[in-house]
């Protein structure tokens, strides 16, 4: 059912239909659209108390207020004494919208008084480091800065817990000296002083490096939410992340990296008629390749995307078919990094994070086994997949649009593997199973003694080539891809953080949650400051 919303504009008053299920930025173009704004306009959403309205609640706010009538103004871009000459009530909304960024070009510099002989990269370093000292200053007035600074003196990095008294700190030090509503520049300025201050806690895939503690274009971060947490205290409605969008991931279209010669038309037919009937590996291998094509564009067409097994059935009993369909996807490279990497550069970090986590009787389980302490005992996974579950401590599930409250990193364990006793029937376990997204089922006698790993997909099994659980977690990830998949909800925040730390697929354009970024910049700053 379509709704109507109450939308004013200066002093103009218009209702917008919107169709169900609509988005944010579905609101914000027909809003431009409704009042004849250029298309490049950047607008800011506030309510009737003047509240600025954000990406991650609006929807939320609109489904309980449906009467409610939304003010939106365009940003202002520039500092100038003209742009606020005028007292008006729209005026004193626009002073809630962002101003300038720390980024000026050099006319906003002028209109600063920066002298015309001072270069960007000059003003820039001095911007940082006066946010810097800023931070610095706030931490040394409060209780408690002096021990975060401390710890990263001692340790080139903060604790998750010591991480949160840092935002804590700073954003009330912010809303104190700055208002209950601090501007964009402000925010920016925060969270630039933190990566300044502690380099360690910089993200190196990010475009300014601190986005996870303040994204001033979502309005979402560490510094954001607090405020947000902050000034609706009394509502007690929980702070959301945002999931990663999924068409940034396995769900989006690519070119192929690398493409041997492709069937179409009655030769790619008779190829896939002859694939399902080959007993010939080697054949099967091939012509796979050669209707690779004709198998992506089923993939990415929804009406036919259920059919792929029953179209190329090969997938469910010929081993490797899925990393040779990542391979043509990005490059043997790309292939090979989770395993070229997980041993030497990832696992010691992981394991050394979760150690500063709260301490429950699965996550020591997990660590034990995972620096290989707890003997023999056949009840645990063994080092590789105990450190993949201590990565989902690390990056626990959130609640989502779909699941609205939160489930532990142990609930969420059987979404990406599952033991399964090799005397009892796997049958009967995929027909207990329900949805598409995938997981690894390990058949064995023992959790530590794995004889088969299989990825269970849609009540279907594909034989993993893998003989470790660590392979058996490279083909889970790559069948995504190569099966166009989207991630589990409840492992979003996991799999993103593999997608672009490890395999570097889409890791500029990703919108990661806050957490991923952190524990990325700690694991990838460690040995370099």
């Amino acid at each position: 059912m379509d709704m109507l919303l109450k939308v004013k504009y200066l002093s103009v008053k218009k209702y917008i239909k919107l169709h169900e299920g609509f988005t944010y930025l579905e609101f914000i173009s027909e809003a431009k659209s409704k009042f004849g704004l250029p298309d490049d306009a950047q607008l800011d959403i506030f309510d009737e108390t003047d509240t600025a309205v954000d990406e991650d609640i609006f929807l939320e706010l609109v489904e309980a207020h449906p009467d409610l009538c939304l003010t939106v103004c365009e940003r202002i871009l520039d500092f100038s004494p003209l742009a606020h000459s005028t007292p008006s009530s729209s005026d004193t909304v626009s002073s809630l919208t962002d101003t300038i960024s720390l980024s000026s070009n050099d006319n906003d510099l002028r209109e600063q008084d920066i002298p015309a002989g001072c270069s960007r990269s000059s003003k820039e370093g001095s911007s940082a480091s006066e946010a810097a000292k800023e931070v610095e200053n706030a931490l040394k007035r409060k209780p408690g800065g002096e021990d975060i600074l401390e710890e990263y003196k001692a340790e080139k990095s903060l604790r998750h817990r010591t991480r949160r008294q840092l935002v804590n700190i700073l954003a009330s030090d912010m809303t104190e000296r700055h208002g209950r509503i601090p501007s964009r520049q402000q925010r920016e300025k925060y969270a630039l002083g933190i990566i300044t201050l502690f380099p360690a806690l910089k993200d190196p895939f990010s475009p300014k490096g601190y986005e996870h503690f303040y994204d001033g274009v979502r309005g979402t971060g560490y510094l954001a939410w607090r405020l947000k947490t902050m000034s609706r205290s009394t509502t007690k409605r929980p702070v959301k992340e945002i999931s990663v969008p999924q068409e940034q991931g396995p769900k989006r279209r690519r070119s192929p990296t690398t493409l041997p010669q492709q069937l179409d038309g009655d030769a790619c037919k008779e190829a896939i008629s002859f694939l399902v009937h080959s007993p010939d590996e080697a054949s099967v291998f091939q012509k796979m390749k050669m209707t690779f094509q004709h198998r992506q564009d089923l993939l990415h067409d929804p009406q036919r995307t259920a059919d792929v097994f029953k179209t190329f059935p090969r997938f469910l009993d010929v081993k490797g078919l899925v990393n040779q369909d990542f391979i043509l996807l990005f490059g043997a490279e790309t292939a090979s990094k989770l395993l070229e990497k997980w041993d030497t550069s990832i696992k010691p970090k992981v394991i050394k994070e979760a150690k500063h986590l709260t301490q429950s009787a699965d996550l020591c389980r997990l660590l034990k086994a995972a620096e290989k302490l707890t003997g023999n005992d056949e009840n645990d996974w063994d080092s590789d997949m105990a450190s993949l579950l201590l990565l989902l401590h690390l990056l626990p599930p959130t609640a989502g649009r779909k699941r609205r409250a939160k489930i532990s990193p142990s609930d969420a364990t059987d979404k990406m593997v599952h033991f399964h006793k090799s005397c009892c029937s796997i049958d009967d376990h995929l027909k207990e199973g329900d949805g598409k997204q995938p997981y690894i089922l390990a058949v064995g006698r023992t959790q530590s003694r794995i004889d088969t790993f299989y990825i269970a997909v849609d009540k279907q099994l594909i034989p993993c080539q893998a003989t470790s659980s660590l392979s058996a977690f490279d083909e889970l990830f790559k069948t995504h891809y190569v099966l166009n998949l989207s991630y589990d909800e409840s492992l979003v925040h996991l799999y993103s953080f593999v997608q672009t730390t490890i395999f570097n697929i889409d890791a500029t354009s990703t919108d990661e949650s806050p957490r991923v970024r952190e524990l990325r910049a700690k694991i990838l700053n460690e040995n370099n400051v």
